[in-house]
This record gives C-alpha cells, sequence and structure tokens, in this order.
C-alpha cells in the first residue's frame, strides 16, 4: 500500500511539474520555439487519442486525418462568428458524430479490412469537400483569421491536459478493462456480457473528439486552409508510427514518441529536405527492426537489469 501511495504521490508531482513547465515556457523563449513545440503537441495529442482506441482494441485505424480535416473546416466556417471554446468544441463534436457514425457502420469489419476502409474515408470526404467548394461554393479553400500564437499556444496545452486524463481515467475503468479484452479476444469478450460494439463505437468516436478539437485550434495559425491541407494523409500515418515508436502499455510511451518523432521531423524536413522521406523510412526500419516495443520496451529492460542487479546480469 505504501508503495502505490509513493508511486501516485510521485506521478502527482511529475504532473504538477509538467503544468508548471507548460505554462511558463512561453515568457522564456523565442516565437519559433513555443510554435515548435505547439506542433509538438498537436502530434501528441493525435498519438493519444489514436491509442485511446487502437491501443486496446488492436483496430488499427488511419482516419485521423479525416476527423483533423473535419475539425479544421468546421473552425474554418465558424470561426468568424462564435467565440474560440465554442467554434472548437463544435469541430470536436463534428468529428465526434462523424466517428460515431463510421463506426456504427464498419467496426464490426475487422483486421486489414477496417484499416483501408478508414484509409479510403480520408481520401472520400477530401475530394468530397473539393468537389462541394468547386461546383457549390465556386471556390478552393478558404481564409480564416489567425490568432497569436500564444493563444493557440495554450489552447493546446488545455487539450493536452484533458485527453492525458481521459487517457488515465479509461485506463483505470471498467470501461478500459473491456477495451483491453476486445484487443485479447473479441469472442471471449462478448460471451463475458461485454456489449463490443457499444464500447468500440464510443471509444471510437472520443478518440476522433480530440482529433477534431485539435483541429479545430490549429487552423487559427493558418491563414489559408483547403482540402489538401486540411485531410493531410501523413496525420493518419505518423500517430501510428509514433504510438508504434514510444510503445502503448504506458501513458508515457505516445507522449515520448510523439515528442522524439516531431523532432525527427522538424530537423530532417529543414536540415535534408531533399533526402526527408529517406531518412524517415531508415529511421523507422531501425526502430521497428532493433526496437520492437519501442521506448517503453527499452525502459522495461533497463527496470528489469536494474531489480537484478549486476552480479544476476546474464
Amino acid at each position: 500500500m505504501k508503495a502505490i501511495t509513493k508511486k501516485y504521490s510521485l506521478l502527482g508531482i511529475l504532473i504538477i511539474l509538467l503544468l508548471i513547465l507548460l505554462v511558463g515556457f512561453p515568457r522564456y523563449v523565442s516565437a519559433y520555439k513555443v510554435i515548435f513545440l505547439t506542433n509538438v503537441l498537436m502530434y501528441v495529442i493525435i498519438t493519444l487519442s489514436w491509442v485511446i482506441f487502437s491501443g486496446s482494441t488492436g483496430y488499427i485505424s488511419l482516419a485521423p486525418a479525416a476527423f483533423f480535416g473535419v475539425g479544421v473546416y468546421a473552425s474554418a466556417i465558424l470561426s468568424k462568428s462564435l467565440f474560440l471554446p465554442v467554434f472548437i468544441l463544435i469541430g470536436g463534436l463534428a468529428s465526434f458524430c462523424l466517428a460515431f457514425l463510421i463506426g456504427g457502420l464498419t467496426l464490426r469489419l475487422r483486421g486489414m479490412y477496417f484499416m483501408m476502409f478508414t484509409f479510403g474515408l480520408v481520401e472520400l470526404i477530401r475530394h468530397f469537400v473539393q468537389w462541394w467548394e468547386v461546383n457549390i461554393t465556386g471556390t478552393v479553400g478558404r481564409l480564416v483569421p489567425v490568432l497569436h500564437h500564444i493563444t493557440i499556444y495554450y489552447a493546446i496545452v488545455v487539450i493536452f491536459l484533458l485527453v492525458l486524463l481521459t487517457s488515465y481515467v479509461i485506463r483505470r475503468s471498467k470501461f478500459g478493462l473491456a477495451l483491453q479484452s476486445i484487443g485479447e479476444c473479441e469472442e471471449v469478450a462478448a460471451h463475458t456480457g461485454v456489449n463490443v460494439t457499444r464500447v468500440k463505437v464510443l471509444t471510437f468516436a472520443v478518440s476522433a473528439f480530440f482529433i477534431g478539437v485539435v483541429g479545430a485550434t490549429m487552423t487559427m495559425r493558418w491563414q489559408y486552409i483547403d482540402p489538401s491541407t486540411a485531410f493531410d494523409i501523413r496525420l493518419s500515418f505518423m500517430p501510428v508510427l509514433m504510438a508504434i515508436f514510444g510503445g502503448m502499455g504506458h501513458l508515457y510511451g505516445p507522449i515520448v514518441g510523439a515528442s522524439i518523432f516531431s523532432f525527427l521531423d522538424e530537423i530532417l524536413a529543414t536540415k535534408f529536405p531533399y533526402y526527408y522521406m529517406l531518412l524517415f523510412g531508415v529511421t523507422m526500419f531501425v526502430v521497428i527492426r532493433f526496437m520492437p516495443h519501442g521506448v517503453e520496451g527499452v525502459i522495461q529492460k533497463w527496470n528489469k537489469r536494474e531489480r537484478r542487479g549486476p552480479s544476476e546480469t546474464p
């Protein structure tokens, strides 16, 4: 009992320290570093949101770009007439409703079929929005009112704390146990009384809500958006790679994976623009080959060695 109490006390202290650092960060660094950390937190939020559903159930969703884009367009349409918290919330709810509808129709699919459908969903929505703008509104893209980067940063910090809290509560609840049982064996979960379809659909929608919220917020950094930027397919693949790199067994895994990959993405894209994708591919190959369980697996190995002691290490 004392060990558990000590563990949670340490966790609480770390969260408070993290919150203090995030709140005070913009006061001591340049605007570029604030914008860079905003990008990092954006990827962390999307990755954590993706892990809420896919990390537990084993259903690989490639739909984050669709939910992000829906949030972007909801923000672009409503930002001129509504307050910031309102249109951000509406962007999240729009993504939630889309995911709830799509999940109810398709979450009976499994494995490769579900993954391919979610990938096709991104392209379907992107082309539909582009067709709508060309044929109905008569233009492609929209001008968006830009907010100060500090305002966007603090909004992203609040969203990060909310998705972190949501992930923690789900993992520690009966709902989280139901998700884990679905991931281990869906048939057994159904036989033990878990309403498999309802749990999957609701979790899928909650995951999409946070992705839509961060999409609606990040729109305020851009002066102009169009279907290609809003529904960027990289936003579907990057969370998967970041989650694999960090590991999905604990909350720190996706956070570490998204943070390191965001940093690598920035360095490779700016310093090696012509070899960016090649170097990124090599990096992923090395990670999967030598770190199959991600950063989390490496940390667990170190912890086991420390517990054994130097004399027991083989």
